[in-house]
């Protein structure tokens, strides 16, 4: 039992008073996408939709522990889109659309938000994983962006898996190319699904980190680059303001600096997180017949995830911890 003098020290600050509840934990946050287009109940069928979804929880979840384990963003972030990249499901690494040649050309890029060091690949053949040699660019090299041969006589110097351009070949976008092929000698439209992968996240050092890698669009021409590995298009991370990844038409986003804009909007214009998004996406990029979206979190995990096109591959994790995962444009 305490007595009176003992109280009245405390309440001097001569002793030590009870115990207070420590503060929550610093809070985290990661989003992922599996790419954006005609993405209908229609034309997946539930089979094939339970496999998506499958997998896209596997991605999010290996990131998600991550940061629960007091990982960094980057580190979340990377793993995630492996996963995908290791996934025949998706346009990026294994599952990599076809160019006009009949070959796979694969494109990557990745942020730092704490930082603004940022590392990209573009137009690579035998690197397994892209996103983990983009990493490699920014902490490694002096340099931002790393193309074709050159990037992977970088990726040789610190043994990173090769495989041949076969490796990346899967039935069903050698069904793409084919089929794409024949309606463009036909004169008939054909609808793309913009396979893109990507993920955004935030550490408890309130870090934001952004990644995104993609095979680009099936039957592209000429070399063609995409926004996937363009920082401040397809990609972008600033600690001040939010991380973002995009899928889409990279044309467009390119032109319209889609991922950087949004950032600009939070910045300059004191905008919100979901109002940045649906300005760039659902208002700016649809008036010029962009196609597309991106997922985005803020510094203080607030994530969106908005798209103007059928549907998009995307999840992200609950308050509770458990995962959210969305394909279709009513869910």
């Amino acid at each position: 039992m305490k007595t009176k003098l003992h109280i009245v020290a405390v309440l001097f600050g001569l002793l030590p008073g009870p115990p207070t509840a420590s503060a929550d934990p610093p809070p985290i946050g990661i989003a992922i996408h599996g790419g954006a287009g005609a993405l209908t109940r229609k034309n997946m069928g539930s089979i094939k939709e339970k496999a998506y979804r499958k997998k896209l929880e596997e991605s999010l979840m290996a990131g998600y522990r991550i940061l629960k384990s007091g990982g960094s963003s980057l580190d979340a972030v990377q793993r995630a889109i492996v996963i995908l990249e290791d996934s025949p499901y998706f346009n990026a690494g294994k599952g990599a659309v076809f160019n006009l040649e009949g070959k796979n050309e694969l494109d990557a890029s990745v942020m730092s938000g704490k930082t603004l060091q940022a590392g990209a690949v573009a137009g690579i053949q035998h690197i397994k994983n892209p996103i983990q040699l983009a990493r490699l660019v920014m902490e490694k090299s002096k340099h931002v962006m790393l193309y074709g041969k050159g990037a992977e006589e970088f990726a040789k110097r610190f043994k990173i898996p090769m495989v041949p351009n076969t490796y990346f070949h899967t039935p069903e976008r050698w069904r793409q190319h084919q089929e794409l092929k024949n309606r463009t000698s036909a004169g008939r439209p054909y609808r793309f699904v913009f396979g893109t992968v990507g993920a955004v996240a935030l550490d408890r050092n309130g870090n934001l980190a952004a990644g995104t890698s993609t095979g680009g669009l099936t039957n592209k021409e000429y070399g063609r680059i995409g926004d996937s590995p363009i920082i401040g298009a397809g990609t972008y991370a600033n600690n001040q303001t939010c991380a973002v990844s995009a899928t889409g038409h990279g044309e467009y986003f390119i032109r319209w600096t889609v991922a950087h804009d949004i950032s600009a909007l939070m910045e300059y214009k004191g905008m919100t997180l979901p109002e940045a998004t649906h300005l760039v996406v659902m208002e700016k990029l649809k008036a010029v017949g962009g196609e597309g979206g991106v997922i985005a979190i803020d510094k203080n995990a607030g994530v969106s995830m908005v798209f103007n096109s059928e549907g998009m591959f995307r999840a992200t994790v609950r308050p509770d911890g458990s995962p959210d995962i969305k394909i279709y444009r009513d869910e």
